[in-house]
C-alpha cells in the first residue's frame, strides 16, 4: 500500500547544528506510527517538517506516493495533515464550539446581514463529538473548564471532522495522569479506526506500544531504530528507549561498594573479612 505520508532519508539543519539526518518513517492508513525520543532527539524538527512549518534540506518527502516539498502548515492543511500541537492553540474563555470551529467559522445570510452560524456549529460540535464517543456535558461550557485530556480530544475530533488524512498529535499524554492518558488514548485509536494515519510523538513507550503498529526511535537527531509491532516487545522497545547499554553502564557507575565490616573494633575490607 501507498504512505499516505513517506520520509525517506530526511535531515534538516540550522547553520552548523544538525537537528535530523537520514530520518525515514512510513504513515498509513488505519495505523499508527510511533516516533519516540528523549528531549532533543528531533522530535520537535521532525513534526515542523511533517506539517510544513519548516522545509527539509535533505531527502524526500512524500504524500500519497508523490514527492512534496511543504511550504506552510496552511499546504500541509489543504493536503490533508493536520497536527496538534501539545499547547492546543485553543482560547480557554470560548466556548466549546467555538474553538471546534475556530478559523473556520460558518456563515448564514450575506452581505450586512451575514453572520456566524451558532446552531450549526453547536449541533455540529455535538454531534462529532458524539461519533468520536465523546459525550460532553455541555458544548457551550467554556473550553478552558475541560480536563487536558478531554481538550485533547476536542482537538482530535475536530482534525477528523475538517477531513484530516494524517493526524499528527505532539506529546498528547505528556501532562497528563493516567486515567487521562488512558482517556486520550481511547480517541487516538478511534481516530485510527476512523481511517486515518496517526503520527504519535511521544516519549512514553508504555503508551506507545499500547496503540502503536510502528515505531521510530530517535536519538540526537538520528534513527536509533526502526519496528514494526511484531518485530520487537515492549521491553526491548523500553530498553532501547532508555538507552540500553548506557543505562547499564551507568548503573554499574552508580551501584555501591560492599560495605566494610567490623571486626574487634576495626574495619575490615570485604576481601579480608573473616
Amino acid at each position: 500500500m501507498t504512505a499516505l505520508v513517506e520520509l525517506d532519508d530526511v535531515s534538516k539543519y540550522y547553520g552548523n547544528i544538525r537537528a535530523l539526518e537520514g530520518v525515514s518513517l512510513e504513515v498509513h492508513a488505519g495505523e499508527i506510527t510511533c516516533v519516540l525520543g528523549d528531549n532533543g532527539a528531533g522530535k520537535s524538527t521532525l513534526i515542523k517538517i511533517i506539517s510544513g512549518l519548516h522545509p527539509h534540506d535533505g531527502g524526500a518527502l512524500r504524500i500519497d506516493g508523490e514527492e512534496a516539498g511543504l511550504s506552510s502548515p496552511r499546504e500541509a492543511l489543504d493536503r490533508g495533515i493536520a497536527t496538534v500541537y501539545q499547547d492546543l492553540a485553543v482560547v480557554p474563555l470560548m466556548p466549546v464550539w467555538r474553538n471546534f470551529f475556530l478559523g473556520s467559522e460558518p456563515t448564514r445570510g450575506a452581505g450586512p446581514f451575514k453572520r456566524l452560524d451558532v446552531g450549526l456549529m453547536r449541533e455540529t460540535t455535538r454531534a462529532e463529538l458524539l461519533r468520536m464517543g465523546i459525550d460532553l456535558r455541555d458544548v457551550d461550557q467554556p473550553i478552558g473548564t475541560l480536563s487536558g485530556g478531554e481538550r485533547q480530544c476536542v482537538a482530535i475530533a475536530r482534525a477528523v471532522y475538517f477531513g484530516a488524512k494524517v493526524l499528527v498529535l505532539d506529546e498528547p499524554t505528556a501532562a497528563l495522569g493516567v486515567k487521562q492518558s488512558g482517556v486520550v488514548l481511547k480517541y487516538v485509536a478511534a481516530a485510527r479506526d476512523a481511517g486515518l494515519g496517526v503520527v504519535l510523538i511521544t516519549h512514553n513507550p508504555h503508551h506507545a506500544y499500547l496503540v502503536g503498529d510502528r515505531f521510530v526511535l530517535l536519538k540526537r537527531g538520528v534513527m536509533a531504530a526502526s519496528h514494526t509491532k511484531e518485530s520487537v516487545t515492549l521491553d526491548e522497545l523500553t530498553r532501547q528507549m532508555a538507552g540500553g547499554s548506557e543505562l547499564e553502564d551507568l548503573r554499574h557507575e552508580l551501584g555501591r561498594a560492599p560495605a566494610p565490616t567490623r571486626v574487634g573494633g576495626h574495619h575490615v575490607p570485604p576481601a579480608e573479612a573473616p
